[in-house]
């Protein structure tokens, strides 16, 4: 097994797997830039390879990049299906080459989240974690059931809050957490357990809840990672956070492993963050931001209330519509009501998406 940190693996594992493809290559999108990797998939397609893309139904504000993107794939004759819409989000990003080799990752395939954001991935050769991926891509692929194999196969919404919490339960010393946002109720409350129980308990990311026994720091970059590691001897890593909606509403993958040399990586990271953490400012006493919706809501109204007069444009786009010769008698007051309704909508689903995103993120990133 092998661990992918970012940044600093970037882009070249994912491409080099690609170009050694000698028979088949099956990924799983949610997000996606990165133009390298595009390029190689179509290059695979002209040398023989069979690609086959699961690409997500939706996801925050990019559908439109997504069916680009498909279009785009289809074209260069990669083989597209499209996630079902039975669940609130698809959010698995993976890999198999050959079915043969496994790359599970936290982070998307975008310049973001490999360049300017921490996260992790894992490449497996193993053969029964490899067929297990198969066997959840080929059921998401068709849209059929999908029943987990492998415990240590994490698969929200299937197993994942079972086998975590299970996971959580066995530190014995020691628990080291990367996570965006832990707000889940019963994760928490089982985390204080064992802190009450005299496991050390740190958390690099966010936690929604005032916590005494609960160490919690706020990485100075951008934090895309999931993983948790148990007693320096076993290990998390997947794309789910220790929250109800990607525990139980949403398609997310991980794996649970013991790789020592992996662990030891992944623990000499946690502490390197750790110790930038501790020269930085310290993260307020864990309250839980305004919530997305309040927050869209208000920027909504604001926009609205200072739309100016909008009947004159009303009128034009009227004539525009049915002619002059056509008289329409239209309630300006109503129309106008409606139309700030309808912005005041637009805004708020926009606001509401941006704000869930930096907090799922754990902070602002700037543009490239």
């Amino acid at each position: 097994m092998k661990l992918l940190i970012q940044p600093g693996a970037g882009v070249e594992p994912l491409v080099d797997a690609i170009n050694k493809a000698k028979n088949r290559i099956e990924i799983v999108i949610f997000r996606f830039d990165r133009t390298e990797i595009e390029k190689a998939l179509a290059k695979a397609v002209s040398r023989g390879v069979f690609v086959h893309a699961l690409i997500a139904y939706t996801n925050r504000g990019g559908e439109r990049n997504l069916r680009k993107l498909e279009m785009r794939l289809l074209a260069s004759g990669v083989t597209v299906a499209r996630t079902a819409d039975d669940l609130a989000r698809y959010h698995s990003k993976f890999m198999i080459v050959d079915r043969r080799e496994l790359y599970l990752l936290a982070f998307n395939f975008t310049y973001l989240d490999m360049e300017h954001s921490r996260s992790f991935g894992l490449v497996s050769r193993n053969a029964r974690l490899v067929q297990e991926a198969a066997r959840l891509f080929e059921a998401d692929t068709k849209r059929q059931p999908y029943c987990p194999g492998l415990a240590h196969f994490v698969v929200s919404p299937l197993n994942s809050r079972t086998q975590l919490s299970a996971f959580i339960k066995g530190a014995r010393r020691e628990l080291l957490i990367y996570d965006p946002e832990v707000s889940d109720g019963a994760m928490i409350q089982l985390l204080e357990e064992r802190a009450a129980a005299g496991v050390s308990i740190r958390i690099v990311g966010r936690l929604t809840r005032t916590s005494a026994r609960l160490q919690v720091h706020k990485l100075p970059q951008r934090l895309h990672a999931r993983a948790i590691i148990r007693d320096g001897r076993s290990a998390f890593i997947g794309s789910q956070s220790l929250r109800e909606l990607e525990l139980g509403a949403r398609r997310e993958v991980g794996i649970i492993f013991r790789d020592p040399k992996v662990v030891s990586r992944l623990t000499k990271t946690f502490e390197e963050d750790w110790q930038t953490e501790e020269g930085s400012p310290k993260q307020e006493p864990h309250q839980p931001a305004e919530p997305a919706a309040e927050v869209a809501r208000k920027v909504a109204k604001a926009v609205a209330k200072d739309l100016t007069p909008i009947t004159p444009v009303i009128e034009v786009i009227v004539k525009e519509v049915v002619g002059n010769n056509v008289d329409v008698d239209l309630d300006q007051s109503g129309v106008e009501a409606s139309v700030k309704d309808a912005v005041k909508e637009a805004v708020k689903e926009v606001v509401r998406d941006v704000v869930e995103s930096v907090v799922e993120q754990n902070g602002v990133e700037h543009a490239r």
